[in-house]
């Protein structure tokens, strides 16, 4: 880079002053009598080899010994006490010559920041191309023998300087723009659409609170204010901004009425207002006419204004009422909106289908979900052995009295093991005497040794297997307990947690020996109850449940005798004696065992003629819903708390039934900073918003 300075004599020493290394300063012969000529040259080279680490491309390069120029020239005009007429820049770069003259394409910001600071102390006039043979800046950068540099223009300068008219400026252009890394690429716009300045309405779409929306209207209104110097407005901002919202929102969907009703006329006979005689006030809105208009109550409630249904504002407008009454029902919403002085049109539909979609007001009354019920597993329609498939559950305490002591009558406690039968509903009670692995385990030997293997045992899921006694500590990975299950070669299947209604079988019949027991109860008269009279007791109950009907009673004649489990069991309908006569033993047994084949061939028939057709209806959730998704937000029910401190949760997992339905999911759950996944039916969640 050349950097030519043309000043009154007496340059010298102020110059050579402020030029360290490698700047060269040149004074010319003294035939000029008018004027020095001051020549700085500086080459790319020399800029890639100061702080500039970073590298270029020599483009680049060049750019910035440009730059350093103009900042060099800015020092000595700025330092030196004489008036500098003219400064020329001399450059063999004419890729840098066509970034400065460039006015028609656009850089990307490292090559713009550059030619913008050339541009802001010099004129594109003020720079001159030079050839290589005629610029000393390289004979700074390239070999040149010591003999030969005193013949060189490092020490004399290009001739042309020496000449006192200088050349005239060139116009140089972007050397192949579209290959160039540092220009930008130009866009070119085959179509283009013009659209009116006015404020659309489907702005404010982007708004999902009335008080953004007008807030931001009124700092608009304000802004135009400041800018136009109007007169102050009577009215406040805000409202301003209110009655301009709803001004363009009866523009966009009620034009047709406006402009008949401006004019004089009438609404069409097919326009939503004509029931309500609407009119246009001085402020340009649509107010409801009506026929109260002598009646003694402030205007606007004689007059509201008219907000259409479909149009956003009126979404937001109900929102924004609706929590302002905390979130209560339509119809203190719709009174809220109406106090206002605001009729909507249609509006019970309106807020009707808010009130649906709102958040706060699921969490606080929303239904928990629900799914057609499923079909009924195979283990409890196909016919067996009883017992061979088995619901379990657990129910009590019961106190007992274990022995008298001098200070009183010792106290323990009793639970109840209850067996049922999925296929015959026959029951099974053990008694046991603590909560243990140990006393669960002898539960199940007793009564396997008693009603024989059971192929399948099912029951409730937590922290134990029971839901009625959540004190009981036998887990499902138990040791001694998988250890058992594998010698009897039996399978344990768990239902969700929190899910009552899937183990319906044994969780009545809890109900039904709760009864019995109570009733029991009261009349033995026993003020202490000990362990003997409490197992006898529940045998008792035991025979009384498994004699229970399980189809209604017949009033046929023809059919005297009763459907109940312990047909099946005992193989006794009644107390039976032998009739009179003399019979031989072995007629005798004969006669025995078809009695018994007779009675259990009369209940198999009757069990799929009578009660399996009974499982065929669906008592309740008879209709299909929407199954759950990954990513829905739901609130999870506690029973321990208030609904309002339910805790909110993401699903994580859906798993479908044999049918794709959905009735167990997993959901996330963040408590006190930790996060924790629980497994719960669907009956136990809230679908507060749906995943994307």
């Amino acid at each position: 880079m050349c950097l030519s300075l043309c000043a009154p004599q007496n340059l010298e020493k102020s110059v050579s002053s402020l030029m360290p290394p490698p700047w060269q300063y040149q004074q010319w012969p003294t035939s000029m009598q008018q004027t020095k000529k001051v020549t700085l040259t500086l080459d790319s080279s020399w800029a890639s080899q100061s702080w500039l680490h970073i590298p270029h491309t020599v483009p680049r390069l060049e750019l910035c010994a440009a730059v350093l120029a103009v900042e060099l020239a800015d020092l000595i005009t700025d330092e030196l006490d004489t008036d500098i007429h003219k400064v020329t820049f001399y450059t063999d770069s004419r890729i840098i010559l066509g970034y400065i003259n460039n006015t028609s394409r656009r850089f990307y910001v490292y090559v713009a920041n550059r030619v913008a600071r050339i541009r802001k102390s010099t004129n594109p006039e003020q720079w001159r191309f030079v050839s290589t043979e005629h610029y000393p800046a390289d004979h700074g950068t390239r070999s040149v023998p010591a003999a030969m540099l005193k013949d060189t223009i490092w020490l004399k300068g290009p001739a042309f300087l020496s000449r006192d008219t200088c050349s005239q400026p060139e116009t140089f252009e972007l050397i192949d723009p579209d290959a160039d890394i540092d220009i930008r690429p130009q866009v070119k716009a085959f179509i283009t659409k013009a659209s009116d300045g006015e404020l659309g309405s489907h702005r404010f779409e982007r708004f999902s609170s009335w008080k953004a929306l007008s807030r931001a209207m009124a700092k608009l209104i304000h802004k135009v204010r400041s800018c136009t110097k109007s007169q102050p407005s009577k009215i406040d901002e805000l409202t301003q901004a209110k009655l301009v919202l709803i001004r363009n929102a009866q523009h966009n969907v009620f034009a047709k009425e406006m402009k008949s009703l401006s004019k004089g006329g009438t609404v069409s006979k097919s326009s939503p207002l004509r029931k309500l005689s609407p009119i246009v006030d001085t402020d340009g809105l649509l107010r409801v006419g009506g026929r109260i208009t002598l009646a003694g109550v402030p205007w606007e409630e004689k007059h509201p204004i008219i907000v259409p249904k479909k149009h956003h504002i009126a979404t937001l407008l109900v929102r924004h009422y609706h929590e302002q009454v905390a979130h209560q029902g339509r119809h203190l919403t719709e009174g809220a909106v109406r106090s206002a002085g605001l009729w909507l049109i249609g509006g019970k539909r309106l807020v009707s289908s808010i009130l649906r979609k709102c958040v706060t007001c699921i969490k606080l009354r929303g239904r928990m979900e629900e799914q057609k019920i499923s079909n009924l597993p195979a283990e409890r329609l196909n016919p067996g052995p009883p017992f061979t498939n088995v619901g379990v559950d657990v129910f009590g305490p019961w106190t007992i009295s274990s022995r008298r002591t001098r200070g009183g009558i010792a106290e323990n406690k009793r639970w109840a093991v209850i067996f049922t039968c999925l296929v015959t509903r026959a029951v099974h009670i053990e008694v046991i005497e603590s909560l243990s692995s140990s006393s669960f385990i002898n539960a199940l030997r007793r009564f396997t040794a008693v009603r024989g293997p059971v192929r399948l045992f099912r029951s409730d899921q937590g922290t134990n297997f029971v839901g009625a006694c959540k004190e009981l500590q036998i887990k499902s990975e138990d040791h001694e307990l998988t250890a058992y299950l594998q010698d009897q070669s039996s399978t344990w299947m768990f239902n969700p947690p929190h899910s009552s209604h899937m183990g319906g079988v044994w969780e009545r019949m809890i109900g039904v020996a709760h009864r019995i027991l109570d009733a029991l109860l009261i009349q033995t008269n026993t003020p202490h109850l000990s362990h003997e009279v409490l197992v006898t007791l529940m045998s008792e109950v035991m025979a009384i449940m498994n004699t229970r009907p399980l189809v209604p009673v017949s009033s046929d004649p023809d059919m005297p005798t009763v459907l109940t489990p312990a047909m099946l069991l005992t193989q006794k309908v009644e107390p039976v004696s032998p009739p009179p006569g003399e019979y031989d033993l072995k007629d005798l047994y004969n006669k025995q065992w078809k009695q018994v084949q007779s009675l259990a061939d009369t209940f198999w028939k009757r069990w799929r003629q009578e009660y399996l057709v009974s499982l065929q209806p669906r008592r309740k959730w008879h209709e299909e819903k929407p199954n759950l998704r990954e990513g829905d937000v739901v609130l999870l029910k506690d029973a321990q708390v208030k609904r309002n401190k339910w805790p909110v949760g993401v699903v994580v997992n859906t798993i479908p039934s044999k049918d794709s339905k959905v009735r167990k999911v997993e959901v996330k759950v963040v408590k006190q900073g930790i996060q924790k996944v629980y497994s719960r039916p669907v009956s136990e969640v809230v679908l507060l918003v749906k995943g994307e």
